[in-house]
């Protein structure tokens, strides 16, 4: 097993006491990230010496480049994945139920078992929990600190409502199975896994396993239709006026400004954008009940 750590959570006392003790239950290897691009180079490195399983050590953003590097090789050379989180909101690990203690996180990732999960590819990009475009990633940085303690999770949506009523929203349409949605977007996710921005719960049906992206889509509304709104957001369906939610294998968006789009936190920006899923694309260590398989 070897562990690709994040630079800046090297030093941390907890991190190198785990791994130590993983190391009692078996050979545990660690590869720590200087710079941009290490990643691809420690991947690279680990397939082609036959390393058999790979811990991501960080966050969102560096789960997100590993299952990047991944997705650049065939199916058959790519090593099976464990995480171990360290960042701040760790969405997709937390939502994966994959503990959050370094010690046995690591323990999971030894002796845990891998299953086929998907991953969704972005143009030429990957991600393996959400996408997030237009107004959605600003909601995060300006969610005051306080209001976001008090409410929870449900500060973001909130706050986002109220400054969406001041938004200019993205004029696009979105092509997908089902057909077509067009007109103006304010927030839209594109979810393999159910949360983000902290804890945010964005795609509740999302499952990791089924080969399906959740879309929501928040579309412009007036704001005498406040309470319509929010009851779309606990309730979304395909039929609603302002809160379109669906499950296809593909989406794409096109729009005639570029949109700001979010890949599990990594920034993108494209007038267009397909969004296609890659069932079973990667082997994940998952502990045995995790509430994101079918």
């Amino acid at each position: 097993m070897r562990i690709l750590l994040n630079g800046k959570k090297a030093g941390l006392e907890p991190v190198r006491q785990a791994i130590l003790a993983a190391r009692q239950e078996g050979p545990v290897e660690v590869r720590v990230t200087w710079e941009g691009g290490d990643i691809d180079r420690l991947v690279a490195e680990a397939i082609d010496q036959g390393c058999a399983r790979l811990v991501a050590g960080g966050g969102d953003g560096t789960v997100n480049e590993v299952v990047s590097a991944l997705m650049a090789y065939p199916e058959a050379q790519r090593p099976e994945l464990a995480l171990l989180p360290l960042g701040t909101a760790n969405d997709f690990a937390t939502a994966c139920q994959i503990p959050t203690e370094p010690g046995a996180a690591l323990a999971l990732a030894q002796r845990g078992q891998a299953v086929p999960v998907d991953a969704v590819q972005a143009n030429a990009r990957h991600f393996i929990n959400m996408a997030t475009g237009g107004f959605g990633a600003q909601i995060t940085a300006t969610t005051p600190i306080a209001l976001k303690n008090f409410l929870g999770g449900g500060a973001y949506t909130l706050n986002g409502l109220l400054q969406a009523l001041r938004f200019e929203p993205y004029q696009g349409t979105l092509e997908t199975p089902m057909g077509r949605l067009e007109g103006a977007t304010i927030v839209g996710a594109i979810g393999n896994g159910p949360q983000a921005g902290g804890g945010q719960v964005l795609c509740p049906q999302a499952k990791i396993d089924d080969g399906l992206l959740e879309v929501v889509a928040l579309m412009a509304f007036p704001p005498n239709e406040l309470d319509r709104v929010l009851q779309g957001i606990r309730q979304p369906s395909a039929d609603h006026p302002y809160v379109k939610a669906f499950r296809v294998p593909w989406a794409e968006y096109r729009g005639a400004d570029p949109m700001p789009i979010n890949l599990d936190g990594e920034p993108m920006r494209a007038p267009s954008i397909r969004f296609q899923c890659h069932p079973g694309a990667i082997r994940l260590v998952l502990p045995r009940g995790c509430p994101l398989l079918s």
